[in-house]
């Protein structure tokens, strides 16, 4: 059954990245990739588990500037390299239950040299977490678009 107050939450942020969809969708699958990016500003992540195959998991940690550990994980559902990646995502609690769990698509096209990004978060409990995770993501692929312009000058150089 679902709840129509919680399905009709739906986070969407559409970004553009001077970067191949190759390399994007790398960022995101790569463990030493991804820890270089992921997490709001001042935040250092983590890497504990990144499968990248339909039915495999994701575990990380964000550590906050005050050192505070921020747990997450979940499941792939989809991976389709280099164009779309659907996961659950849930946050640990201390005491070791998790929150709701939310789903992630990211779909990864081909845009003028560079890849656009639409990244859909749905199934938020309420809009405060959808709020929290707006700012977040928003944060992280800010960092993104920095890791991706320093891979893709690293690549251009090879």
């Amino acid at each position: 059954m679902t709840n129509p107050e919680t399905d009709s939450r739906e986070l969407v942020l559409v970004r553009r990245f001077a970067a191949p969809c190759d390399l994007v969708f790398r960022a995101w699958t790569d463990p030493k990739a991804f820890v270089q990016w992921c997490g709001p500003h001042g935040f250092k992540a983590v890497g504990d588990r990144l499968e990248a195959w339909p039915g495999g998991r994701h575990r990380a940690c964000l550590i906050a500037p005050d050192g505070e550990e921020h747990w997450v994980g979940g499941r792939y559902l989809e991976v389709e390299p280099p164009h779309r990646l659907v996961f659950t995502h849930a946050w640990e609690t201390g005491t070791g239950e998790t929150s709701p769990e939310t789903v992630v698509s990211i779909t990864f096209r081909e845009s003028d040299g560079g890849t656009e990004m639409t990244f859909r978060q749905s199934g938020f409990a309420s809009a405060s977490s959808l709020e929290g995770h707006e700012t977040g993501w928003s944060q992280s692929f800010e960092r993104l678009s920095f890791f991706l312009g320093a891979e893709s000058q690293g690549l251009n150089h090879a």
